[in-house]
């Protein structure tokens, strides 16, 4: 029953603690430290002995849960594939250039251990149309000053722009498209758009979309330091009880006793495995890897856990580019802010011609384009590369365009994947040097991190970033009801963001509705 009440309240209670919780800020910004902290290699020897719980994944739904049971006096043991902690929250430095590969799109968290600095007002711009054509408009933070602006933007439309914010403010529409709302409210093609832009589609549900509107709504902040700062001080609270985060731990099988209770895990140590005994297993691992590729195909079958598989679907693959630049943010007119950029205001037609079409095309034709400088958000970032900025770029792709790929080598994959992800590194730099004139001839670096980038780097089945789909059918009331923390494998539980929905904004928005 303890377990329980600690997973289903996790988000709340992790980020009212961490709140409260201050004695590792001294600890900011130590470099060597941190990666002490975040790289910990796996070793049988370094595994604590009578754990209470495992937990299978870093990211910030499988530390969270650690951190929980750690500060209720529970050992835990947090086992990660990759060679650092904390999942999306990482950091790589490639030519002098540091990157957090999700920094852009990772929702800021709540006031805690890290020091947060507040983005420009307006924090997000909705750029809409070719250059030609361009209309921008800007989104401002707090409730009276965004529905203000909105308004001299679109004269006229005052009375769909009161209805909106009502209606979102209401939350009673999880079985209703976006679009349906938003087209019913208003003709006009370009407020349709910036309606809906968070999501860059109308097929989304108008409750989700509105608790993502109200969270940014009481403004946009940015960790100090960067996003890495996060596990870095959640860490340290784990190993204080007896715990400890381990990194190039690559879980392969949950182990399960002669009644199919769950009673600990393998981890692959080159050829060989160890395993790790605990009462309680918990996966931040996803919903597909866990039941698809930790457990074993006889317990994959049972009847519970197919239906819960047949509910969902994955998400769609998350494309980044990484942009490396010679020069200060003032140089280079960097601003603490992001771009939405579209191409015109018809999203669900673009997307789907986009996502329908075949790679050679679409790839020329990338039909949302969010895009922010990391470094500019941060005060810290001149001491540790001065002279240096950098512009990181998401979007999404088809996984199919890039699966011939998956089990090629990593940094030696064919010409033919080289020569694709230059295509759209082509494109999308074409329309961010619109926007950021001053980078075009500075650029020392640029990058792409595919679909099955992610696969290799945060495990994600199909390079999808936000789990499963969002679609409407997510807040089925069965859905959520059948596909639970606890899972149908006794002492085996969900934790992260298919459990919930989005990944972090879901979360902080049930924490803190101030800070992010």
């Amino acid at each position: 029953a303890w377990f329980m009440v600690l997973i289903h309240g996790a988000f709340i209670v992790f980020f009212y603690q961490l709140y409260f919780y201050s004695p590792l800020k001294t600890m900011v910004f130590d470099r060597k430290l941190k990666n002490k902290v975040l790289k910990q290699g796996f070793l049988a020897s370094k595994v604590p002995q009578d754990l209470d719980a495992v937990v299978v994944g870093s990211g910030i739904g499988g530390l969270a849960i650690a951190v929980l049971l750690a500060k209720v006096g529970k050992k835990v043991l947090v086992l990660e594939q990759h060679d650092w902690a904390g999942g999306c929250c990482h950091t790589f430095t490639e030519r002098g250039f540091e990157f957090d590969p999700f920094r852009c799109v990772v929702d800021q968290l709540i006031n805690g251990q890290l020091q947060w600095e507040p983005l420009e007002n307006p924090f997000d711009k909705v750029v809409l149309g070719p250059p030609e054509n361009r209309r921008i408009y800007p989104i401002y933070s707090g409730k009276k000053r965004y529905i203000d602006e909105l308004k001299k933007c679109f004269p006229g439309e005052e009375k769909a722009i009161d209805e909106y914010v009502r209606l979102s403010k209401v939350r009673n529409k999880d079985s209703v498209y976006l679009t349906d709302v938003v087209s019913e409210l208003t003709q006009n093609k370009d407020l349709r758009a910036v309606m809906s832009y968070i999501f860059g589609t109308y097929d989304a549900s108008f409750s989700l979309h509105s608790l993502l509107l109200w969270h940014y709504l009481n403004g946009a902040w940015y960790p100090k330091g960067g996003a890495s700062e996060i596990a870095y001080h959640m860490i340290p609270i784990i190993e204080k009880a007896g715990g400890a985060v381990l990194v190039r731990a690559p879980v392969n099988r949950i182990l399960l006793n002669d009644v199919k209770e769950a009673i600990g895990v393998s981890v692959l140590k080159g050829q060989e495995e160890v395993h790790v005994h605990a009462p309680l297993v918990i996966s931040d691992a996803g919903i597909f890897n866990t039941y698809e590729r930790l457990l074993p195909k006889n317990v994959q079958t049972m009847s519970a856990i197919q239906k819960q598989l047949s509910m969902v679907q994955h998400g769609d693959g998350g494309l980044s580019i990484f942009i490396g630049v010679d020069g200060t943010k003032e140089e280079l007119g960097l601003k603490a802010d992001n771009y939405f950029i579209f191409p015109e205001n018809n999203l669900d037609e673009l997307i789907d011609g986009y996502m329908n079409g075949n790679r050679e095309e679409s790839c020329k034709k990338v039909p949302i384009i969010f895009v922010a400088s990391p470094s500019a958000k941060d005060s810290t970032w001149p001491e540790r590369s001065p002279g240096k900025s950098t512009v990181s770029v998401v979007s999404f792709a088809n996984y199919a365009w890039f699966e011939e790929w998956k089990d090629d080598k990593v940094k030696n994959r064919s010409i033919d994947y080289k020569e694709l992800k230059e295509a759209f590194i082509n494109s999308i730099l074409e329309a961010v040097t619109e926007i950021y004139p001053k980078i075009k001839d500075r650029i020392e670096y640029v990058d792409a991190g595919t679909q099955i980038t992610n696969q290799r780097y945060i495990a994600a089945p199909k390079g999808e970033i936000y789990g499963v789909d969002h679609d409407i059918a997510r807040f089925n009331i069965e859905l959520n009801a059948t596909i639970r923390p606890q899972t149908p494998i006794k002492n085996l539980f969900l934790t992260g963001q298919d459990v919930m929905f989005c990944g972090f904004a879901g979360r902080v928005k049930n924490g803190n509705k101030k800070k992010e």
